[in-house]
């Protein structure tokens, strides 16, 4: 779920930071820039493991300001492929579940990959695996606040980073806008259609 990744950046110390430590100085902006952050085609960075080696440092005419080259390690989120995980449902729609691990939110289990037979209930608003036992089918709810397993079998990355105006479009519509900026940089996809996935009061010892 958890890996290190190599990385290297020139980290910008002010001269009011002078008086502490280099390390724990630039620990702090390597963490005020990159935690919580999803770096493309790498995954959500969520803190400093170490820093591996620190490079020369140089303040340049016009900035009093401290630019190291700094190459560090940095612990990031980016569960591998057929990974499984427990998260909990944040809630159900037409394009699936939704699961929220606490600290990330934008995993979706759509309908082809849930138990099959499944059908979405829309007064209640979940996803019901309808059960097949020797005495009929059972109802089985996918409510909002339960413990769900599933496998990762799909992740996408987006490149949200700012980008110039269009020539082609001077005049975006402001829905279109809208839907840009709510674009989740990352993506999990996630699948319960096999025996053991799924919520964990299912598959508890009878």
């Amino acid at each position: 779920m958890f890996v290190l990744v190599e990385m290297t950046d020139t980290v910008r110390i002010p001269p009011w930071q002078f008086e502490r430590k280099l390390n724990d100085a630039i620990t702090e902006e390597l963490n005020k820039k990159l935690a919580n952050k999803v770096v493309y085609n790498v995954g959500l960075c969520i803190c400093l493991y170490d820093i591996t080696k620190l490079e020369d440092s140089y303040i340049f005419p016009g900035d009093g300001a401290s630019h190291t080259k700094v190459h560090f390690r940095y612990v990031v989120f980016h569960p591998f492929l057929d990974e499984i995980l427990v998260g909990e449902i944040k809630g159900c729609s037409l394009e699936g579940v939704h699961v929220s691990l606490g600290f990330f939110d934008d995993i979706i289990i759509p309908p082809e990959s849930l138990q099959q037979p499944a059908k979405f209930d829309e007064a209640e608003q979940v996803w019901v695996w309808e059960y097949e036992t020797e005495e009929g089918a059972h109802d089985l709810y996918m409510d909002t606040g339960e413990e769900i397993r599933f496998r990762v079998v799909d992740e996408t990355f987006i490149d949200t980073s700012p980008t110039g105006p269009s020539s082609a479009e001077p005049f975006a519509s402001g829905a279109a806008e809208e839907a840009l900026k709510k674009e989740a940089p990352y993506t999990l996809v996630g699948s319960i259609s096999e025996p053991g996935l799924g919520l964990l009061s299912w598959w508890t010892n009878s």
